[in-house]
């Protein structure tokens, strides 16, 4: 098995292969360059070679081209003779061949479905999800705490909205313990809920949640190839950045460390990064820094898929070792800068100007720099891509459909499962103090029965009798305070306070019944 992949030829007549060496994979990429410049046909090649040396892909399918990954390209494309011509100029033996995939969509319809729970996502990504404020994202993690402190799993959004319903009747109570918890802060996230739910972001939480494994799988020695349906996603950009990033936080959270593997466990391509980090608090930007520091040593490639290099933080893009860059435009003032900038991240070539070659590479050309064996950056390169070796464009949908009956996959998260959790067990405590408090009523009215056929009674015997009939009804009731106590506890259950009571009674849900 080969040792690395090829990407295409460089140098003098594009004679010279340049190769992403496997291990040095998972030191992480960047794959940029202007729409319609070839990123696409890259991260096409890059799966496949991941692929073929039994490394399993996750990507995301902006555009919907790359689940022609499943089907074999063919000589019969038009493209067929352009693709011979330039493996013979890089000295590659073309040959069509299809890899294995996985198609996934968030909202089950171009795949198997995704889901994770609440409780996984957790409060600072779904407050990044939500666009909350810092005061909003302070009572959201009051919500967790108190969550995992009574033991009620958050699964679903009707879970969240049921617990912050009850976060929301106890803001006082929790003040005192938690700091100020504003009811006006629970309506603001409950609005923000219900924009995530008109999004589509409620078909994302539940059960069953996604076992990791189930995207590392290797299939006859090749790498799987996850392929997440992410055109109608991008509708939600926000969702579709929270999602991966989720994604990637369990990827580091769940897998063992492996050192300095010969190969990577799993190579993870975030198309679109700029939406993870436009307008994205610093917190959020120094836990992706934190986690693609530390991810590689648990054996995955991380390689973010962009426009421009500038859309990557500097802490993040000192970490990609391998990089393509395709050709950028420089209009504007501020292109012209971010070409500068662009090109002085790579190690300079001699041969020619790198900021002048970032701007002329045509398409399927790029501008390419690998790490050597010993980890260091080579020289940069003007590179001819190679062509892909599975189909060139998207497979058709009665294809599609039969890859997905036919995945181990299929049937498995196909069906959504919902058993008892927060939602249900709130509601089942609300139910037994509403009963408790009918028990209470239906008590004190009892009581006030009695104390009328008492009344009736004394005018009915006269004074001496009603005399001895008191006695003896205070003996029999308990007598004294407790039984005055009593009588005014029923009433005030039936009154005004007793309301307030049994508003107390749901404030206590969480101590159990």
């Amino acid at each position: 098995m080969s040792d690395h992949i090829f990407i295409g030829g460089g140098g003098e007549a594009y004679a010279a292969p340049q190769v992403l060496l496997l291990d040095k994979a998972n030191r992480h990429g960047l794959v940029a360059g202007a729409t319609g410049t070839g990123k696409t046909v890259t991260l096409q090649i890059m799966a496949e070679g991941f692929s073929a040396a039994g490394v399993p892909v996750f990507l995301s399918d902006v555009k919907g081209d790359l689940s022609g990954l499943a089907a074999a390209g063919s000589e019969n494309f038009k493209l067929h003779e352009a693709f011979t011509k330039r493996a013979e100029t890089i000295g590659l033996d073309l040959q069509y061949d299809k890899f294995p995939v996985t198609f996934w969509d968030l909202f089950g319809k171009q795949g198997h479905p995704i889901r994770a729970t609440v409780a996984e996502m957790g409060p600072l990504l779904l407050s990044r999800l939500m666009e909350l404020t810092d005061v909003q994202e302070g009572v959201m993690n009051v919500a967790f705490r108190v969550a995992d402190e009574e033991g009620l799993p958050l699964l679903d959004l009707k879970d969240l909205r049921a617990l912050l319903v009850w976060v929301g009747q106890n803001a006082k109570e929790l003040s005192l313990q938690y700091g100020n918890v504003a009811s006006s802060s629970v309506g603001a996230i409950q609005r923000q809920l219900l924009v995530l739910e008109n999004q589509g972001g409620d078909a994302l939480f539940g059960e069953p949640a996604l076992e990791l494994a189930d995207m590392m799988r290797v299939r006859d020695g090749r790498g799987d190839i996850n392929i997440l349906a992410a055109d109608q996603l991008m509708g939600s950009p926000r969702l579709y950045a929270t999602f991966l990033l989720w994604l990637l936080s369990e990827l580091f959270e769940e897998l063992p460390e492996v050192g300095n593997p010969d190969k990577p466990k799993l190579v993870f391509f975030f198309d679109e990064a700029h939406l993870l980090f436009d307008d994205a608090p610093k917190a959020l930007v120094d836990k992706v820094e934190q986690v693609a520091r530390l991810i590689r040593s648990k054996g995955v490639g991380v390689y973010f898929v962009t426009q421009n290099p500038g859309d990557i933080p500097d802490d993040v893009l000192g970490q990609l070792g391998n990089r393509v860059q395709h050709a950028l435009r420089a209009f504007t003032a501020k292109d012209r800068k971010e070409l500068k900038t662009a090109a002085e991240t790579y190690r300079d070539n001699p041969a020619f100007d790198t900021a002048t070659a970032i701007q002329e590479v045509g398409t399927g050309e790029a501008v390419t720099s690998f790490l050597d064996p010993k980890g260091i950056p080579m020289v940069v390169e003007r590179t001819l891509i190679r062509p892909p070796s599975s189909q060139l464009g998207p497979i058709d949908g009665p294809t599609r459909k039969a890859i997905m009956a036919s995945s181990d996959m299929a049937g498995k998260y196909d069906t959504a499962v919902d058993r008892e959790s927060a939602f249900e067990m709130l509601a089942k405590r609300a139910e037994d103090a509403a009963k408790a408090a009918e028990a209470a009523e239906a008590e004190e009215e009892a009581l006030e029965e009695k104390e009328r056929e008492f009344k009736a009674a004394r005018r009915y015997d006269g004074g001496s009798a009603g005399k001895s009939s008191s006695r003896r009804s205070s003996r029999s009731s308990g007598g004294g305070f407790g039984s005055a106590l009593a009588t005014v506890v029923a009433k005030e259950l039936k009154g005004t306070t007793g309301r307030r009571i049994v508003r107390g009674i749901f404030g206590n849900l969480f101590k159990g019944n």
